[in-house]
């Protein structure tokens, strides 16, 4: 048995994949399945792909069909970073395009936080322990 994280997208999961991967360190594309010509309207989306982000193993694809719903922040990457200057390159790499929930600051809890919505709606805690 396996318990794996899905993140389910509707045409953005390979650049949401090259984001993620890029950005944060501890992070690699395993494999991408795609959509053949039998899937019409779909053909070279994803339809199941494997990741590790951060060291945690994930899976997502593009949905087929287009739902009302999509990501909330109430679910969130929550990544621990080594530094000020890592937190600040992961941030702002993350941040473009996307929204601050919560600034990078200090909320008592953490030296240097911040909690972020990136372009595709996927919601990231950073924190500076």
């Amino acid at each position: 048995m396996r318990a794996t994280t899905f993140l389910m997208f509707t045409g953005d999961a390979e650049a949401w994949l090259e984001l993620a991967t890029a950005t944060v360190p501890d992070s690699s594309i395993i494999s991408i399945t795609r959509f053949g010509a039998e899937a019409p309207g779909m053909e070279g989306q994803v339809s199941m792909a494997e990741a590790v982000i951060g060291g945690v193993s994930i899976r997502c694809n593009d949905s087929p069909p287009v739902h009302e719903f999509t990501f909330t922040p109430s679910t969130s990457f929550f990544i621990d970073l080594d530094s000020e200057e890592q937190q600040t390159a992961v941030h702002d790499a993350l941040i473009e395009g996307g929204s601050a929930l919560m600034p990078l600051g200090d909320y008592g809890f953490s030296r240097r936080f911040a909690w972020i919505q990136d372009r595709y709606g996927v919601s990231w805690q950073l924190n500076l322990p």
